[in-house]
């Protein structure tokens, strides 16, 4: 499961060729990046999944509280159908539930948020494989070999990925060909797939 993190931006359309070149679907976890918020209906039609990342992926707003937060998330989940027709379900925290600066805001926040994702009808997902881009970007070489090198021997992987890098956009077209070519295949995530959660540290 290749996901993609904090677009839609000004790579996402690149992005998404790669894809359609390639006949693979993915999962994008988006935030309200206005500029770029009419590619949201490109990801829906071209039959990848869309999932909420919050409106703002402010750390101090979101996890000043657990109103804060769902306001947020609420609010993403309201462009996403305006521009979409998509009510989607799926979402992640940003940082990961197993974020730790969640504390300097509210103590214990993460744990709450968690527990509460099924009685409101949310589906969260982390990841099992960390691609190294989150700090920004590294070479489009780096970010393949990180991948290859999390993904052996896993029977499913979630790959961490943010479609705001040139060099990770840069970096899939090689990790595809090398996924199939190894016996891989690629999808998008559902309400359906293992959710793959982080242990809470907050």
């Amino acid at each position: 499961y290749l996901t993609f993190d904090d677009g839609p931006g000004a790579y996402t359309r690149q992005l998404l060729d790669i894809l359609k070149k390639h006949d693979v679907k993915a999962t994008f976890f988006v935030k309200n990046n206005p500029n770029y918020l009419h590619l949201l209906d490109d990801i829906v039609n071209e039959g990848h999944s869309i999932a909420i990342h919050t409106s703002s992926h402010d750390y101090e707003k979101i996890y000043s509280s657990e109103d804060a937060f769902f306001k947020d998330l609420n609010e993403m989940g309201d462009i996403i159908y305006e521009k979409t027709g998509v009510r989607t379900t799926l979402i992640r925290f940003p940082g990961g539930s197993s974020n730790t600066v969640s504390r300097w805001y509210s103590y214990g926040i993460m744990t709450r948020l968690t527990q509460r994702m099924d009685e409101l009808g949310y589906r969260y997902f982390d990841w099992n494989v960390d691609s190294g881009d989150a700090a920004g970007c590294l070479d489009a070489e780096r970010i393949y070999r990180n991948v290859i090198a999390g993904v052996r021997g896993k029977e499913q992987a979630v790959v961490l990925l943010h479609d705001v890098y040139p060099c990770s956009v840069q970096a899939v077209e090689r990790i595809l060909v090398w996924g199939k070519n190894n016996g891989y295949s690629f999808r998008a995530l559902t309400v359906h797939s293992g959710q793959f959660h982080h242990t809470v540290q907050n």
